[in-house]
């Protein structure tokens, strides 16, 4: 095992490394930025620009209705076993992301189940398609940048909606961006090239978060009917969900009505 690690540092070219270490500081900066303007923002729950979220969210929804939503239903015709398999899948691949969080939290406890839910679900879960961890009682709590900001003190600061990817606020998108430079996972396959200068596979990363996001689409496709139809404003409604939930998984809390819901961290 040493001799791999010695060998996986000697192949490292120095430029890899400035390329590699350049761009951490340039995450560190942005994220001070982000932190900075937070701050100022904190004691409120204003928006950066309304208007223009809105427009936004109107085109997601579109967006969701022409594709994202077929798609999401006619993965719901495929049989049960299949989308437990890839709920499972990328559940445990998502595993990866809270160990260095739960470590960062400084949540021993924590860090060990996540390591131990992902051996057993790679393991004995054939590749994490069953979840035999959580039968055993190893479960994870799904931990990200966003969840270790919040815990650290640090507010979400004003909200707004991006193309495609949704609802998020300062912290959240500046956490997103630095979720891929702390998942294991992201950094196998997204940054193997910078990190080892081995061709990495960044289709194996975007086709998991995609299985994740159609997956997460189709067991909570009852839920955004019901919520579509029965919010008055369904912008505000959506945020009002979104920003309980951030909330929420900050403190651990199961108080809300995670069966109807899901996962929202998806």
């Amino acid at each position: 095992m040493f001799l791999i690690l010695v060998f996986s540092i000697n192949s490292i070219s120095l430029n890899t490394l400035k390329k590699f270490f350049m761009k951490k500081i340039f995450t560190i900066a942005f994220l001070i930025c982000v932190i900075y303007m937070n701050h100022s923002l904190a004691q409120n729950e204003k928006e950066c620009f309304e208007k223009v979220s809105r427009g936004i969210f109107n085109f997601n929804q579109g967006l969701d209705k022409a594709l994202l939503g077929p798609i999401a239903r006619g993965y719901n015709k495929l049989p049960t076993p299949v989308k437990n398999g890839t709920s499972n899948f990328t559940s445990n691949i998502g595993t990866l992301l809270s160990i260095p969080n739960q470590l960062l939290q400084g949540n021993l406890k924590g860090a060990g189940d996540a390591v131990g839910s992902f051996m057993i679900n790679s393991t004995v879960g054939v590749l994490g398609l069953m979840d035999v961890a959580s039968g055993l009682g190893v479960k994870d709590t799904k931990e990200d940048v966003s969840q270790t900001l919040g815990v650290y003190g640090i507010s979400h600061g004003c909200y707004f909606v991006l193309p495609v990817l949704g609802p998020t606020t300062l912290r959240d998108s500046a956490a997103m961006l630095a979720d891929t430079f702390v998942d294991p996972f992201a950094t196998m396959t997204w940054r193997k090239k910078e990190v080892l200068n081995t061709v990495g596979k960044q289709r194996d990363y975007v086709g998991v978060k995609a299985a994740g996001v159609v997956d997460f689409r189709g067991r909570n496709d009852k839920n955004f009917k019901s919520l579509e139809k029965n919010s008055i404003d369904l912008y505000s409604a959506t945020k009002s969900l979104y920003l309980q939930n951030k909330k929420k998984k900050i403190k651990n809390s199961n108080e809300t009505q995670e069966d109807d819901w899901g996962d929202l961290e998806q």
